[in-house]
């Protein structure tokens, strides 16, 4: 008999879900046992409820092939059989909501991929190195849920992995002012080229709702706690433009900051190399040993030769250089449905297990 701990994917068909499954496979802590998602999927094997819609690079674990999918809605009995959930599931924001918090209700603590809760007062919003105390809010969340183990916690938005960590980093500093473009790969809309040949030598300047939560959720990462809610970062501005371009996976941003206290190009290159937080004190299974990397190079980081790093779950930041406006500017890259999505929140759960939110029901 396993010691793992049983882990139930909501939203188990979509590629989120997938990457999760995919991620998850001979995980040292965690086993995958239930997966839910909607009532057409409900009843086959998970490889029929996916088909030919397998969307990884890697196969289908043999694991998983023959789980029976179960329905998301069913939450009682889909809670029976796990120990935590992830929550990958494409419903509306208030359907997302509902039923989060119907299964954190059932005693099942939840790790979120959706931006439904991320601004829920009592439910934190995690970048692991980064703000690993607010977790703390989780006491404050279970006595308005009335649960003793269940709860949500959230990851924040792909789009701002790939900058924030920078100004974590360089808060000695003092940053206040931020503009960034980033340039967004179209795995970050649950799609491929095959599914989305529009792309293909394409760029489109829209993405809904994105830059809203690239500007704003920075300042919630940032933060701090404070009589059971989190205060957003005060003193920092930040504007952004979100563009879908012809990638698969990987984010990148083109970012200027203006600081109070002037730092040296060697001073910030030093802050990132030496970023490092809880997961890499815990020794988590996902941390990457290195968060942030600097290359040198002047024409890196490069989605094909830097997105991998640390097996999707570190940074890449290059062409650091002072600016004419701005103090400084820098181009970053992160991984969108690794550290952006489905591995941001295993690393969320590992996190949540080694701090004693997470254990066998």
């Amino acid at each position: 008999m396993s010691n793992k701990l049983r882990v139930g994917i909501l939203g188990g068909t979509g590629m989120v879900g997938q990457r999760f499954i995919s991620l998850l496979e001979n995980h040292p802590w965690f086993e995958v046992t239930t997966i839910a998602a909607s009532p057409r999927s409900a009843g086959k094997t998970y490889e029929e409820a996916v088909g030919g819609r397998w969307k990884m690079t890697t196969p289908m674990p043999e694991a998983v092939k023959n789980i029976v999918v179960m329905d998301v809605t069913d939450v009682k009995n889909v809670a029976a059989n796990v120990d935590f959930v992830f929550s990958a599931v494409d419903m509306t924001k208030e359907e997302i909501k509902a039923i989060e918090e119907e299964y954190a209700k059932t005693e099942t603590p939840v790790v979120s991929n959706n931006s439904a809760h991320r601004w829920t007062k009592d439910v934190p919003m995690i970048i692991p190195e980064i703000n690993s105390n607010h977790t703390a809010l989780i006491e404050t969340q279970k006595e308005r849920l009335g649960t003793k183990r269940g709860f949500i916690c959230v990851k924040p938005n792909c789009s701002i992995q790939s900058y924030t960590p920078c100004l974590w980093a360089w808060s000695e500093f003092e940053p206040y002012e931020v503009v960034a473009t980033t340039y967004q790969a179209i795995s970050g809309a649950g799609k491929t080229f095959k599914d989305w040949p529009e792309m293909i030598e394409n760029v489109i300047p829209y993405i809904g709702g994105e830059e809203e939560k690239s500007e704003q959720e920075p300042l919630r990462i940032l933060g701090t706690l404070k009589d059971g809610e989190i205060v957003k970062k005060d003193g920092l501005v930040i504007t952004t433009q979100c563009i879908r371009v012809p990638v698969l996976n990987g984010h990148t941003a083109a970012v200027f900051v203006k600081f109070k206290k002037k730092p040296t190009k060697e001073q910030l290159i030093e802050c990132l190399r030496n970023a490092k937080g809880a997961p890499q004190e815990f020794g988590l299974p996902s941390a990457p040993k290195t968060f942030i990397q600097y290359l040198e190079e002047d024409n890196r980081p490069q989605v094909k030769a830097d997105v991998d790093f640390e097996n999707g779950m570190g940074v890449s930041i290059g062409r650091l250089r002072e600016d004419t406006v701005y103090d400084y500017k820098f181009v970053g890259l992160s991984h969108n449905t690794v550290r952006g999505a489905a591995g941001g929140a295993v690393l969320c759960a590992e996190l949540l297990k080694a701090q004693g939110y997470i254990s066998a029901k």
